[in-house]
């Protein structure tokens, strides 16, 4: 019963990693300088489209959801002036916040460029760079960073920022790409549509959307009869698909409700244990993870045998 129990929870979590409703999710948007009002209109309803989504059907609290814009004073979508000093101190606010297990979204709109690390958004005053932003994320090692680079020349954020726990998606697989972008308003549809929700399961994996948005931007190059001048890449599409946005039914049962917060519980020590790996004798991983992994796989059974959904 035990190695059942224990290759069942092996499994289930090789293949998907910790459940989605184990994660809280933080949200920071940073919209670029636009250089024109038809940009800017566009930035905005890309960063307003995923702020209203993450607030009204994630569950993202307002303290964990973060829009920068160009503008000099906050208004009704900002919270603050996307310059390299107001990025770098919405992580610095987001840090605070995080615990283990949780995601963070970080969501970059406009007009970028690449050279290495030196690559970059346009942003009012100086431009923060990729190695800037591959700082600032370096913190978040006990949570997965969702980073999406939806900017044109955005390619060359890939090789600088993916790593351990972090899934980076960019709009083009290149600097040379520098035409404009379709990628961000698709991207924004995706996360918010039902249309994205490949399995039917409520919510969107980084990887739905990413397929949704690929498709949707070839098939606006087909309509038009143009060539295809943008190529989305993504750098762990494994991970991409244990890292899912919206809420998970919940269940009216007193019983039920505790089991899975002491499921989550558990599926988050896996998360720390996890970033420990390197630093820890093997045979104690192994045993510490197999402890946790049985405690899952029995909690998941208690829930089912309570009418809840493991």
């Amino acid at each position: 019963m035990k190695r059942r129990l224990l290759l069942g929870a092996a499994c289930a979590l090789a293949m998907f990693g910790a459940r989605a409703d184990a994660q809280r999710t933080h949200v920071l948007i940073v919209t670029g300088l636009s250089g024109d009002p038809v940009f800017k209109q566009s930035f905005n309803k890309v960063a307003t489209t995923v702020r209203d989504v993450a607030r009204t059907k994630w569950g993202v609290s307002d303290s964990s959801l973060i829009v920068l814009t160009e503008d000099s004073l906050p208004g009704p979508l900002s919270r603050g002036r996307s310059t390299k000093d107001g990025v770098a101190n919405a992580f610095m606010s987001l840090s605070q916040r995080v615990q283990p297990g949780d995601v963070v979204l970080v969501l970059l709109v406009g007009h970028g460029s690449g050279e290495g690390p030196a690559s970059k958004v346009n942003l009012p005053g100086v431009d923060a760079t990729a190695a800037d932003y591959a700082t600032w994320v370096s913190g978040f090692t006990k949570q997965t960073v969702v980073f999406v680079n939806a900017a044109t020349g955005s390619g060359d954020f890939v090789p600088v920022l993916k790593g351990p726990g972090r899934v980076v998606v960019t709009a083009t697989r290149s600097a040379v790409e520098k035409n404009e972008s379709m990628f961000a308003g698709l991207f924004a549809q995706a996360v918010s549509s039902e249309a994205a929700d490949a399995d039917k399961d409520g919510r969107i994996s980084v990887l739905e959307a990413f397929r949704f948005t690929t498709r949707e931007v070839a098939k606006v190059y087909e309509s038009t009869g143009r060539m295809q001048t943008e190529h989305a890449q993504i750098s762990d599409s494994v991970r991409a698909t244990t890292v899912s946005f919206g809420k998970s039914a919940t269940s009216n049962d007193p019983r039920v409700v505790a089991l899975v917060a002491e499921r989550q519980a558990l599926e988050s020590e896996v998360a720390v244990l996890r970033g420990k790996k390197a630093s820890m004798d093997s045979v104690a991983y192994e045993r510490e993870l197999e402890r946790l992994l049985i405690a899952i796989a029995e909690k998941s059974a208690a829930i089912r045998a309570a009418g809840g959904k493991p």
